[in-house]
């Protein structure tokens, strides 16, 4: 095997792992069109959505902050996303934003809410774990199982 398909092998890895820590299922669609199999997709998937989790709870306020700066505040109606996690935030509190909002809407989006809420960081950071690592492994062989019936 030459250098160059090692580095396309690579490569493919790398989009997975890119695209996961931020959206998983365009991460699946994508690891299945490359023809990944259910367990490398499930470990690039981990390992992206994973990532993803660490880099929003400890960089997101930063990263908040700095686009606050030069973008100018407008009014517009709340989206459904930012409705559903207000609603999980009523009646769940930082469990619901967590868990539930991270394995309905991604880890990113419920991690800006809560933290927007106040939410207590250590805390938030375990229920997104494992709310993410639920969700990468059920997808990722569920996705694989579907491919293999077609």
């Amino acid at each position: 095997m030459g250098y160059f398909t090692y580095f396309y092998f690579m490569y493919e890895y790398l989009i997975v792992i890119l695209m996961s820590s931020f959206e998983i299922y365009a991460a699946i669609a994508t690891g299945l069109l490359f023809g990944l199999s259910s367990h490398q997709l499930c470990i690039s998937t981990l390992i992206g959505g994973i990532s993803g989790v660490f880099v929003s709870i400890f960089l997101g306020e930063t990263i908040t902050n700095f686009i606050a700066k030069y973008k100018k505040p407008k009014e517009t109606k709340p989206s459904r996303t930012k409705e559903l996690l207000n609603k999980l935030w009523r009646n769940y509190g930082q469990f619901g934003v967590g868990f539930i909002g991270t394995l309905l809407v991604g880890a990113p989006v419920s991690i800006a809410v809560a933290v927007g809420f106040g939410a207590e960081v250590k805390r938030l950071l375990w229920h997104c774990l494992a709310a993410v690592v639920i969700r990468c492994v059920l997808f990722s062989y569920f996705f694989g199982f579907i491919k293999t019936l077609f």
